[in-house]
């Protein structure tokens, strides 16, 4: 539930761009359902179900039912709350450049039907987690109501904390996850949970820096539209600052991933810093967004890695 997309997309908008457009209704669901931000979570509710397999002892095998339950509703809740978001946000999608061609702003799908989209995705979601531990479900559930309701409809039009706001939902992934195979979750599980919630402000501000002008014209408080780009990178700097302590709480990875996970934290944070003595400030805001991408698939992926053998003993 990847949090803060700073824009959606509800209004029938002129017939003229779905014409020149000419969109398949493929491209245009991929569109409504945010399809990558549905994969990115979905890596890290993998991760969070493939390390439960690993310290609780078990086989992966033994879970293939769970997993593709898990995976399946998860799926489904982060695409409904994504449509749900798209169909509340249609009068201010048509002025941002990477949202404006949405189906929900183009007229190529109906509103109404975006709504019952939104909500039979997010309903047929939840009953498939239930199947897995209600535990599950429920951590999936509050991922989406802070998306949808305390994000979307509350604090993103109103306040520049809708970035932290919307970074609980981007970060409960792992723990459906992890607590579709271990309800009890663990240290571990936490962990993630926090590496996700702190990641996702400066991934975000560093774009919400790259598309400052388009937020200002929507009318969305992101921080540096409201106080300024100096004030967020400042921000942006001490959270990734506050990624430094947290692989030494997962020592039971291993020395390797601890050593390597810091590199990581400490090359983010060098160019972080960095930003202080850029003068290009977008330039510095681009490489700190591509970084944060290459940093939680290198960090996720290195999870799996150091634990391969062990969830098919």
């Amino acid at each position: 539930m990847d949090k803060v997309e700073t824009t959606s997309s509800p209004l029938i908008g002129s017939s003229s761009v779905t014409k020149e457009k000419n969109p398949t209704f493929f491209a245009d669901f991929k569109a409504l359902v945010k399809v990558g931000i549905v994969n990115s979570n979905l890596i890290t509710t993998f991760a969070g179900f493939w390390l439960a397999v690993h310290f609780t002892g078990a086989a992966f095998t033994a879970y293939w039912d769970i997993f593709l339950l898990t995976m399946a509703g998860s799926a489904l809740v982060i695409a409904g709350g994504c449509i749900m978001n798209n169909w509340y946000d249609a009068d201010i999608d048509p002025v941002m450049s990477r949202t404006k061609t949405r189906p929900s702003v183009t007229g190529s799908i109906p509103r109404n039907r975006i709504l019952m989209m939104g909500i039979a995705s997010s309903a047929l979601g939840h009953i498939l987690l239930l199947f897995t531990s209600l535990q599950a479900a429920f951590i999936a559930f509050l991922g989406w109501f802070t998306y949808v309701v305390l994000y979307t409809v509350w604090s993103k039009r109103r306040y520049t904390l809708n970035t932290a706001i919307g970074s609980f939902s981007g970060a409960v992934p792992p723990l459906i996850g992890w607590a579709a195979v271990d309800p009890g979750l663990h240290t571990t599980a936490i962990v993630l949970f926090l590496i996700m919630f702190i990641w996702q402000t400066p991934h975000f501000l560093a774009l919400a820096m790259k598309k400052t002008k388009e937020y200002k014209a929507a009318g969305v408080p992101m921080l540096p539209a409201v106080h300024g780009f100096e004030m967020t990178k400042r921000q942006i700097a001490v959270y990734i600052a506050c990624l430094l302590p947290l692989p030494f709480y997962m020592g039971e990875m291993g020395s390797v991933f601890i050593v390597i996970a810091t590199l990581l934290n400490i090359g983010w944070l060098v160019m972080g810093i960095s930003g202080f003595f850029m003068k290009n400030d977008l330039k510095w805001a681009n490489m700190i967004f591509i970084y944060s991408l290459n940093y939680l698939t290198i960090l996720f992926l290195l999870m799996v890695v150091v634990t391969i053998e062990f969830p098919f003993s």
